[in-house]
Formats: C-alpha cells, structure tokens, sequence
C-alpha cells in the first residue's frame, strides 16, 4: 500500500484498500465516463470523514492536491461519483436511520442507507420522502440529496430540496457544522467565528451582498432545476441565511454529508393510477398542458414516445401485452402514453382529482384505462418503467447511453423541445426513445451509441452539444434532478451566462480553496478534460442484481 493508504490506515478506525479490482470497480459509475481512483476508504463514522478531509487539506496546504470524492452507490449518471484521488464509500458503515421523530415525520440518517430501506422505515409510521428516485432500489440517501433528486411524484412534491431541512457537513478543513435555517441574530455570531466556518459565512454573505442582481440571473423558470448551486435561496429578506440549498445538489464539491435531517409526507397506501393513450404526441402534450393548469395535481404525470414502446415490444414482445389499449397485435402501438398517479390521503379528494384528469385524457387520448386495484396499477406503471428493458438493451457493442437525459425546460416549451428533438433525430438517422417526467418538462433520452466507434464518440459529443443549446435557447437547464457532474459541467457557462457562471466558482473557492473537493464535478470542466474519460465499453455490470431504472 503507499504511503498515503498507510497513513490513513493508522489513523482511522475504517478500512483503507487499494487492491486493483477495488480501484477498477470504483473507476466506474453509470455515466459513460471512467476514473480510477488512487484509494478507497470505507469510513466508519464522521470522525473517520473528518480526519480524511483534514488530511488531503494539509497535503494541499503543502502543495500536493489530493481529491476526496464521497461515494454512495455510484449510481450517478454524470460521473459525479467518480474521483482520481480517495474515494470515500459510504454505503459499508455509514448507512443508519439514527433517529425517526413519528410526530413530525422528520428521520435522521446517515449518507450511506439505501433510499427504499430509508422509506420502509418511514412507512412503519405511516410516512414517506416524496421525491424517491427510480434507482430507490439500488442507491442511497446521501446521493439523492447531492443530486438534489427527484422522481415520479416531483411533479406535485417537487425535489429532495423541499425536505432536506439541515446537514451534518464535514468542510474541507475537517471542521464539522451543522446547517439550517439561522435568524440575521445568529448570522452575526457565525460571522464573527474565527474558524473556516467563520470564515465561510464571512466570504458568503459579502459574495450574496455584492451581487444581488447577478444572483438573480440564477432563479430560472422551472419546475426543477440542479444545475450550479442554489445560491439564490441562502439569504432571504428577513435577513435569515441557510447553506442547505447549496449543500442539496452540490455533489460533494462544497462539503462531505455525514448524516441528515429529511422531512416527510402522510404515505397513503390507496392510490390510483390512469392512462392515457395517444395517437399523436402534439395532443399528448395538449393534455399535459392541460393537467398541469389543473387545481388538482396528481402526484406523477409521467410519458412515454411510441419508440420506446417500439424498442421495448422488440426486446421483450410479453412485457407490455394486454396493456397498451389494443385490440390486437396488428394495432398500430400508440405514438405517446401518459400515466399519472394520484395519492391525496383523502378518498374524496383522490376521486375528484382522477375524474378531472380522466376527462381531460378523455377529450385527447384514444383511450384510457383506470387503475385502482394493486395489479392493475402495477400494470399500468409498468408502461412508464418498461424503459429499464430499453436501458438494459444491447447489440454487440451498441446500447442506450445516458447521454443527453436529464434536460428540461419552462412548461409552455415542452412543445418546441419535442419538436426539436424530432429534428435531432432525422438529423441523427436514429428513432430516439423519449420518456420522462412530462408534468415538469423534463425528459430523458438514451440514443443508441457504440463508445467503441470513433464515429460514434464523435455522434455523441456532436448529438450533446445540439440537444443542451436546444434546451437553453428555451429557457431551460441541462441538469434537472441528476445533476451536473462531469458529464454536463461543460455548458454551465451556456445556462446561467460566464458572469454568473464566475459567480459559482467564487463560490466554489469560498468552501473549497485547494479544489480537494471533488474537483472536476461542476465548476471548471470542459468538453476537452472529460472526452478522454470516456469508456470504450458501457455497461450496467453494478447493477444487475436490480433493475437498472432510471
């Protein structure tokens, strides 16, 4: 082992490896992007965080730059969980439900517990994390709220930055805060602290003073967004300050999570589930315009494009029969599908919600199915998860790649992105299948590439850099509820402008003034720096034990 492993091994209570499969394991996420590590440590508690933070922030004092990269499941999308340095595993020891308050609903944990066991805990009192991500399965609490997540229910909820209400957050010095909501009377006590908290506080309140207007410029029309960081809801107007909405969505880049305090909602096992079935996607999204002016939301309101259900009825033929509105097997399969689910606690108001939204899918869809018994329902989200079949798929060398998906954009352009997307892919010669969570305007689209393939490489850059400028020319932002990481850090500077976007990095160096945080996630990453981190082979190999959703 170096040095440095033998070092840390003697100082923490948690394991140090740096065995070859260890490193090649950790190379990878699900992005398309590749990094190998120089160490992995299983941290046992937040002492074993703090004294690896304080170590790489000597080491850095002295010139030499180790990165730190906390880690959860490593099911990130954009190559946040990867790092060159010391990668810290969290899901090993650090993965408890610390405490459950069942009067509020608000659960303690730790960054490493697996998000479906968090809300199993939950449900014992009859509660649950709205914002749960379709990898709940497989990853963990700690990377929802670095990624700021969000889910089928965001379209009502909203993302986990609604019910993050405080960190534990290990700085880069190894200094340990607390977060949360402060009064303009505390603010001032922090402000005289003479530690990097301080210090912190100090540079950030001077950096939010200075440039109110420019920080304006970060606040854009959408119904999600994780782009940047969430400078604009620090401070308010009373003079109370927070560093929670950054610390949800930064990715690591500003601090180390090592236990949190995650509100929740009343879980309401009785639900309904309605479908919509579409000959055309223009009167798809017609009614989803519709039901998203509507006084009664649903929880989700979730699409899928007749290529997806193409590419999954080739795939897997028995997966979907008998649920897509067809007479028989010679019907032509719809050009869109909506399902949406509603979960009001209250019978009466569940009911009133699914009528109005039924009569809107009734006056544009085809047809429609409801929902109400456990397999039926389970049928008909079955439609909206059967993209895990098409995110599994492959031919040779050739699959779905996770490249341009997590992009949305102000409701009322939902229109022109389809549209646009329609252009990219005759352009592409290629049938893009498009899902997502259409309540917000957020889509996903995995095009079918061989990384092997030079040209392919090329197709994907090209299909990356045309698809982003589609989305910002409307108004939108690159990363809804995945985050930047590597993978879309490059066009930050395109959604928020180069002024605001040097804003970030200020605030980048404010929390993190050697770049030992996780760097090359977010601030300062180019098309230049990430194109050679770019797998020959793309695969879902941590993952099968799942069904790799997304």
């Amino acid at each position: 082992m170096s040095k440095v492993g033998n070092y840390l091994q003697e100082h923490l209570i948690g394991e140090v490896v740096d065995s070859a499969d260890a490193l090649e394991f950790f190379s990878t996420d699900m992005s398309i992007l590749q990094v190998r590590p120089g160490l992995v440590v299983y941290p046992r508690n937040e002492n074993d965080v703090r004294k690896a933070a304080r170590f790489c922030w000597q080491l850095a004092e002295r010139g030499r730059i180790i990165p730190i990269t906390a880690r959860g499941a490593g099911t990130d999308l954009g190559g946040a969980a990867l790092g060159s340095g010391i990668i810290l595993a969290f899901p090993a020891h650090l993965n408890h439900v610390l405490d459950i308050d069942a009067k509020s609903g608000q659960i303690m944990v730790e960054p490493g517990a697996n998000f479906a066991k968090v809300q199993q805990a939950l449900e014992h009192v009859g509660r649950f994390i709205p914002p749960e991500p379709a990898s709940a399965e497989y990853s963990t609490i700690g990377g929802a709220i670095a990624n700021n997540a969000s889910g089928e229910r965001g379209f009502k909820y909203g993302s986990m930055i609604n019910f993050v209400k405080s960190v534990r957050l290990v700085l880069a010095n190894g200094e340990v805060i607390d977060t949360g909501r402060i009064s303009k009377r505390e603010l001032n006590r922090k402000l005289g602290l003479s530690t990097f908290e301080g210090e912190i506080y100090r540079s950030l309140d001077t950096l939010i003073e200075e440039n109110k207007e420019l920080i304006d410029k970060l606040k854009l029309p959408l119904a999600k967004n994780t782009a940047g960081y969430n400078l604009a809801e620090v401070k308010r107007k009373d003079g109370s300050f927070d560093l929670t909405p950054l610390i949800v969505g930064s990715q690591g880049t500003l601090g180390i999570i090592s236990a949190a305090a995650i509100e929740s909602e009343i879980y309401a096992s009785d639900t309904a589930v309605l479908a919509g079935f579409f000959s055309d996607i223009s009167t798809a999204i017609e009614a989803a315009n519709e039901v998203q002016r509507s006084s009664d939301l649903p929880a989700s309101l979730e699409f899928v494009n007749g290529n997806l259900l193409k590419a999954v009825a080739r795939i897997n033929p028995n997966l979907l029969k008998g649920e897509l509105a067809q007479d028989n097997s010679n019907q032509p399969l719809p050009a869109a599908v909506l399902v949406a689910e509603f979960d009001d606690p209250s019978e009466r108001n569940r009911k009133k919600a699914t009528k109005k939204v039924k009569k809107i899918f009734d006056k544009y869809a085809s047809a429609t199915k409801l929902a109400l018994e456990p397999n039926e329902k389970e049928a008909l989200a079955r439609i909206r998860r059967s993209q895990a079949v098409y995110s599994a798929s492959g031919e040779a060398n050739a699959r779905p790649l996770p490249l341009i998906d997590d992009a949305i954009v102000p409701v009322e352009q939902l229109g022109a992105l389809m549209d646009g997307v329609s252009k990219l892919a005759k352009s592409g010669r290629q049938e893009l299948a498009v899902w997502g969570h259409i309540g917000d305007a957020n889509l996903r689209i995995q095009p079918i590439l061989d990384l092997a393939g030079i040209g392919d490489r090329q197709a994907a850059f090209k299909l990356m850099d045309e698809y982003y400028k589609l989305v910002i020319s409307l108004g939108g932002s690159t990363s809804a509820e995945l985050g930047d990481g590597r993978l879309r850090a490059p066009w930050l500077p395109q959604v928020y402008g180069e002024e605001a976007y040097q804003l970030l990095a200020k605030l980048k160096k404010i929390f993190d003034p050697y770049g030992t945080l996780n760097p090359g996630v977010k601030i300062g990453v180019t098309l230049d720096q990430i194109k050679p981190l770019i797998r020959s082979r793309y695969s879902l190999d941590h993952l099968y034990n799942h069904t790799p959703r997304s």
